[in-house]
């Protein structure tokens, strides 16, 4: 006590006798070089914490405002990998400097101070499409641009603030349209939702992301998109998720109902368990509910209301390199005689199937890492949702090559080749996708 009383006043003195020099020339006294905290943003900037003035230098001999050292203690106080002793020197020095920091740096000091609680990333992807004339009645599908920023907020030490925002653009053309209805692109918020403990699973809250067995080589065959709802995903030796929101028929790609705006109820639950460091196994139910669903009939008649799908699958590490897993969706729509658009639908559109063999993979961060994969692909209209994949659409089945390669750390590029037909009608399809992606 008595030692924190001296010191208060010894500085409360130099301070005084500082200020009563300088006030007329500066608002702030100066620091003589005596001063404690002189010799304390002397260490901080000997550490490299802090850079000293605007020209990077720190002027050992001569005096400093209190402004410039509130300024740089502003700065050090914005940075997270320091040792623990430079940590307590920073929190003494804006101790010292508080009422600067507070009456000056205000919006300076309190943003930066939970600026490491804010974490921006996104990407920059440039991608194209070429299907054969037939199946699409031209040669060249237009190319599109995006970027997306992804934002991370921390709440407190468990829960978190997560959104999307994308940017699309047209590659094809100067006036960057992608034949959107208003003739111009948008910044979408594709997802915003909070993340974090709750009933002993973690839980998603808002508009957020959904995918299928995601533990699987093959996973988002039947789902990878946006909802609004909520999501718990919960258990160790074997993990569940519990899936329940709302999802725009426009993403239920071969089913759409013809109101404009209409939206379905989904719903899953989904479980996988490694009995073994190969293997993985998946299990699981999926939901849809809605009466807008007229482009899709039962034995004549709209679905009205409700359908459901089973799928199951697996992966299997059969060497350090190589894996080899499927996936199996089976709808219950194909005991109904289902048609699609007035048209009858082949029984096979009720399932979905995807066997893959995959030969090692990329990682971001190390150049030239690459993976490759050959798969089978079946994916019914009855049961898919919104698949993930880049080759095999929906309402098409044959085969898919596909490479991915780190041109530089954070740098990929992606290439698929897919050769199939329409499940319902034959109609040939070839397709070559093609991505580039700037990570940051």
């Amino acid at each position: 006590m008595k030692k924190t009383l001296i010191t208060a006043i010894t500085t409360a003195l130099v301070v005084g006798a500082a200020s009563t020099t300088f006030a007329a020339a500066n608002p702030f006294s100066d620091v003589p070089t005596d001063h404690w905290s002189y010799d304390a943003v002397s260490k901080l900037a000997k550490d490299g914490v802090i850079e000293g003035y605007g020209d990077g230098s720190f002027r050992g001999d001569q005096k400093i405002t209190r402004y410039e050292m509130a300024q740089m203690v502003a700065k050090a106080m914005t940075k997270s990998d320091v040792s623990a002793a430079d940590k307590a020197m920073i929190d003494k020095l804006s101790a010292e400097y508080a009422d600067e920091l507070n009456n000056l740096g205000v919006r300076v000091t309190n943003l930066e101070k939970k600026s490491d609680n804010v974490k921006f990333n996104g990407l920059m992807r440039l991608e194209g499409v070429r299907y054969n004339k037939a199946y699409k009645g031209n040669d060249d599908i237009a190319g599109t641009g995006l970027l997306r920023l992804e934002i991370n907020a921390a709440v407190n030490d468990d829960w978190l603030v997560r959104a999307r925002l994308d940017g699309q653009t047209s590659l094809n053309n100067d006036n960057g349209t992608i034949g959107t209805s208003t003739g111009k692109d948008q910044v979408t918020t594709k997802r915003i939702f909070a993340q974090g403990p709750l009933f002993g699973a973690t839980a998603k809250i808002g508009k957020f992301g959904t995918f299928d067995n995601a533990a699987l080589t093959n996973g988002g065959l039947i789902i990878d998109k946006e909802l609004t709802g909520a999501e718990f995903a919960f258990g160790k030796a074997v993990k569940t998720t519990l899936t329940y929101g709302r999802i725009a028929n426009g993403s239920i790609l071969g089913i759409v109902g013809s109101k404009a705006g209409q939206v379905a109820d989904y719903a899953s639950a989904q479980f996988s368990y490694a009995p073994t460091k190969a293997l993985t196994v998946v299990a699981g139910y999926n939901y849809l509910s809605d009466d807008g669903f007229t482009n899709v009939k039962y034995a004549g008649k709209s679905i009205g209301d409700n359908y459901g799908f089973w799928n199951a699958g697996f992966d299997y590490k059969l060497t350090k390199d190589f894996t080899f897993g499927g996936v199996y969706v089976k709808s219950d729509a194909e005991t109904n005689n289902a048609t699609i658009n007035s048209i009858q639908a082949d029984s096979s559109e009720a399932k979905s199937y995807s066997i893959q063999l995959t030969y090692k993979g990329v990682k971001a961060s190390v150049p030239g890492s690459y993976g490759l994969w050959a798969a089978y692909r079946q994916l019914g209209s009855f049961a898919t949702i919104n698949t993930t994949f880049n080759g095999a659409e929906t309402g098409t089945k044959g085969y898919e090559l596909g490479a991915m390669y780190m041109l530089d750390k954070n740098i990929l590029s992606k290439t698929v080749y897919y050769d199939g037909e329409n499940i319902t009608g034959g109609k040939d399809i070839k397709k070559v996708f093609e991505r580039l992606e700037f990570a940051f």
